[in-house]
């Protein structure tokens, strides 16, 4: 199963959330930051309906596959 970990750090005069080298917008403290990063990995753990999707790969090509809803991956908070 896969891991997704969200890390709270400092960012732009605030505090925002990273996964991997996405970014979140900037909230005030890091308790708002921490707690929407909790609410994205809730987010990540609920099912789906299955599903067709097309993605762009790192080479360029275009990808389509079917995804099943409740492959879901772990996720969680780090501070």
């Amino acid at each position: 199963m896969n891991q997704v970990t969200y890390q709270v750090i400092q960012h732009d005069g605030g505090w925002a959330y990273r996964m991997g080298s996405t970014i979140s917008e900037t909230y005030r403290t890091r308790d708002l930051a921490h707690a929407a990063a909790a609410r994205a990995a809730g987010e990540q753990k609920a099912p789906g309906e299955s599903e067709a999707i097309q993605y762009e790969d790192s080479a360029g090509e275009w990808r389509e596959e079917e995804v099943r809803g409740g492959d879901r991956p772990e996720a969680g908070v780090k501070d």
